[in-house]
């Protein structure tokens, strides 16, 4: 018989069928065996009798966890079974034995870590990964759909883009580069020729952080538009998010219930539309609702935006922060944008149920000599970035881009009380393998 999924043999409900996979589940006697078996699309009870399969009971008697097989029987619908399915099995071919698994439920996420390589495996690891196989297509499927083209930029820089102290030093055929933090600076050239491209890539960040919302290496989707504005950045943003939610909560049903995730708390980023508030804004709203004052200037830490997602249902922008805790490549906003001093056009789209950042992004600044005045304040050896000001060299023309933190929109929309299950090898300050 041919092969079929565990899904498409439930569809087909009733008859012979023959699937594979591996053994989830095991328990029995000497006379009847109940094994749970799993593939890529779902679990199903499998009776095993004696009285039929007694010449490879030995061998039968031998499954353990995780043990690979090849299966035909009767299947028929039993609500007593895990996945409401049966198969009652007339042959079986064992393909591979497996040994004692090494995961358990007493393991904890140190030792759940070490293990990565067995634990995506488990049905929790499976379900977030085609979760992320669905924001991905989300993804593509929203800027395709505008015009955009797909563009990559290289991981190997000779410069920073977010900030000198988060980089990876690599020694480059014994010249030191660095690992991208963003395609910022290669984006903004790709526009003149594109004008509009996205790239799902790798970005890398130094950052000595032990929290459950970094990673050392992370994808970041990215998006740049030529002659585009402010606004139009954050329609954008605000677009993509909500055809990912709604891709997700159409084709993945069967994982979120696996996830346990309420699926009222994504309904409002679907209906409602983001608030759009300012840095000085947010400052007041923390000061009255919720009694934290922060001076002006500062960057909202994980503490401050976790308590601002508090007060709405939905993903909210927050913008105009300060120049000086922003990017060097973010265009000022006019004079009177706020009264604490100079902010740029820049916004930050936090992420509601305290999963802090999903979206960053801004208005690029067009003057070769306020980008200049910027590198230097940063300590900058501004000589490296002479291509980057070629483009505003020859042909400048308004435009903007954001990037996303594709593991923080993961764990948003599953739930994940660690950015580190939003991906299936996580590379943090402690975690480099397996």
């Amino acid at each position: 018989m041919k092969f079929i999924s565990i899904d498409a043999a439930m569809e087909q409900a009733s008859g012979k069928v023959a699937v594979r996979g591996w053994v989830y589940r095991e328990r029995g006697s000497n006379a009847i065996k109940f094994i749970v078996v799993r593939d890529s699309t779902n679990i199903i009870q499998c009776v095993l009798e004696k009285s039929k399969l007694g010449k490879q009971w030995a061998d039968i008697d031998k499954l353990q966890i995780e043990a690979s097989v090849e299966l035909q029987g009767e299947i028929k619908a039993d609500k007593r079974a895990p996945s409401g399915f049966e198969i009652n099995v007339d042959t079986i071919r064992i393909i591979g034995l497996s040994d004692a698994f090494p995961i358990t439920k007493d393991l904890n996420e140190e030792l759940l870590g070490d293990r990565r390589h067995l634990w995506l495996r488990s049905r929790k690891m499976q379900a977030i990964l085609k979760i992320r196989d669905t924001v991905l297509q989300a993804l593509r499927e929203h800027w395709h759909a505008k015009g955009f083209y797909e563009y990559h930029s290289p991981s190997l820089l000779g410069m920073q883009a977010e900030g000198g102290s988060s980089l990876f030093k690599v020694d480059y055929f014994g010249k030191p580069l660095y690992l991208t933090q963003t395609w910022q600076l290669h984006a903004e050239a790709g526009i003149f020729s594109l004008e509009k491209i996205f790239t799902i890539q790798p970005s890398f960040r130094a950052e000595k952080s032990k929290t459950s919302r970094h990673l050392t290496e992370y994808w970041h989707a990215e998006m740049e538009a030529a002659w585009e504005d402010f606004d139009y950045l954050q329609d954008d943003a605000e677009a993509a998010i909500k055809l990912i939610v709604k891709r997700v909560l159409e084709r993945n049903t069967k994982e979120l219930e696996i996830l346990e995730r309420d699926v009222s708390k994504l309904e409002p980023a679907l209906k409602k539309s983001f608030p759009r508030i300012s840095y000085d804004d947010a400052l007041k709203l923390l000061k009255d609702k919720k009694k934290i004052a922060i001076p002006w200037g500062k960057d909202l830490r994980t503490i401050e935006e976790d308590k601002l997602s508090e007060l709405f249902d939905t993903p909210v922008f927050v913008r105009c922060y300060p120049k000086e805790v922003k990017a060097f490549y973010m265009k000022e906003a006019p004079a009177k944008a706020s009264k604490g001093g100079p902010v740029v056009l820049g916004f930050d789209l936090i992420g509601p149920e305290g999963y802090g950042e999903l979206i960053g992004g801004s208005q690029r600044e067009e003057s070769i000599d306020k980008l200049k005045k910027n590198l230097e304040a940063d300590g900058e050896d501004v000589s490296k970035y002479e291509f980057y000001f070629d483009t505003r060299r020859y042909g400048s023309v308004p435009h903007g881009g954001y990037g996303m933190g594709v593991e923080r929109v993961i764990s948003w929309i599953c739930h994940l009380d660690t950015i580190k299950d939003a991906i299936a090898f996580p590379r943090t300050m402690t975690r480099w393998n397996p």
